[in-house]
C-alpha cells in the first residue's frame, strides 16, 4: 500500500504534500497498470471527476493534464519536455 494517496478536498499527496498524483504515485500507477493503460485512464478519470467537484475554481484543462494527460506520454518524453520548457529560447 502506498503512502502517496490523495488528501481531499485539497488534493495534495499524503506522502510528500505535492499536488496529487505526485511523481512517486505516477510511477507507482504506471507500474500497476503497465498492461492496462485504458484502465489507468478510467481509474484516474473517476478521481478527476471528484477533484473537479472539490476544486471548482481550477481550470478544466489544468485538472485534465494533472490527472489524465500525463498518462499519454512515456515517462522519458515527459522529462524531456519539462527540460525543454525550462531552457530559454529553445525551439519546441
Amino acid at each position: 500500500m502506498t503512502s502517496h494517496g490523495p488528501v481531499m478536498p485539497i488534493w495534495s499527496c499524503g506522502g510528500c504534500n505535492l499536488p496529487w498524483p505526485c511523481p512517486t504515485r505516477r510511477r507507482e500507477l504506471r507500474a500497476e497498470y503497465a498492461d492496462a493503460p485504458v484502465s489507468l485512464a478510467l481509474y484516474l478519470g473517476a478521481y478527476l471527476i471528484q477533484a473537479s467537484e472539490d476544486m471548482a475554481w481550477a481550470p478544466a484543462g489544468t485538472l485534465h493534464r494533472r490527472f489524465i494527460g500525463w498518462t499519454r506520454q512515456p515517462p522519458e518524453v515527459q522529462q524531456r519536455s519539462v527540460t525543454r520548457r525550462s531552457q530559454p529560447n529553445s525551439l519546441l
